[in-house]
């Protein structure tokens, strides 16, 4: 990775964590959330189907709400949602990533398009927001709506984590080593070139003993067979004949 690309990751980790700060304030007053929309859905008299897009929520904002804490709540979610937004063009610009990073940024783009349908979606451990609802609320009216944030800030950290080791990898796959092998100093080359280059005579006497004790097999010689023959009896002869131990031993 680059100076820049370095600075530019550096730059949406700052924007990340603003975000996330954004949305732990947010997430204090969920009830304040799901309270508004409630308020809004009455107004339009749209009581029975789900929360189940951005575009929604815009709309009950725009022309159904009537007190200022409503719109501020709902300003708040929509105003997150549109940082994640920009966000996801800044990750665009940052680095050209690979099949899984730009698969995750396909995915988040998809969630925070104004039209895509929330309804099915539900964010799980550790996050609670769905567990906050009651059964009701959150299979038929907002459980989609209040997982969209925590999913796509999961998956924008999950980016810039696979982002992060992509140099690393693509390092690994032009060496075939590892980078901290690519990385080693210049003067460290000749002492891993080394061993190659010692001449065979430094393990000349290893392999010189080794074939004396292979000798006897190797050569199959019936006269060398024979000498070590003669000098196994020549020491028989030496010891002499047994005599047991005892008075009788002389």
């Amino acid at each position: 990775m680059s100076k820049q690309e370095g600075e530019n990751m550096n730059e949406v980790k700052e924007a990340l964590r603003n975000i996330e700060q954004n949305y732990k304030l947010f997430l204090q007053q969920q009830f304040t959330f799901i309270a508004a929309l409630q308020h809004t859905r009455e107004n339009a008299h749209d009581l029975i189907r789900p929360v189940a897009s951005i575009s929604q929520v815009q709309s009950y904002m725009d022309h159904y709400c009537n007190n200022t804490t409503d719109r501020r709540i709902l300003n708040m979610f929509l105003n997150i949602c549109s940082d994640l937004s920009r966000l996801c063009q800044k990750l665009e610009a940052v680095h050209s990533g690979n099949n899984v990073t730009n698969g995750i940024l396909e995915r988040c783009k998809l969630l925070l398009s104004h039209s895509n349908d929330l309804s099915a979606i539900r964010a799980k451990y550790p996050h609670d927001v769905v567990n906050h609802l009651s059964c009701n609320e959150a299979k038929n009216h907002y459980g989609g709506v209040v997982s969209l944030i925590p999913i796509v800030l999961d998956c924008m950290k999950e980016w810039v984590t696979h982002t992060e080791k992509l140099p690393q990898r693509v390092l690994q796959n032009v060496s075939g080593g590892s980078a901290v092998s690519e990385k080693r100093a210049p003067q460290d080359t000749p002492a891993r070139v080394a061993p190659s280059q010692t001449p065979p005579a430094v393990h000349l006497g290893a392999q010189t003993s080794a074939s004396n004790k292979d000798n006897v097999v190797v050569q199959g010689s019936k006269r060398v067979w024979k000498k070590l023959n003669d000098t196994e009896n020549d020491r028989e002869k030496l010891k002499g004949p047994w005599k047991p131990p005892g008075r009788h031993a002389f």
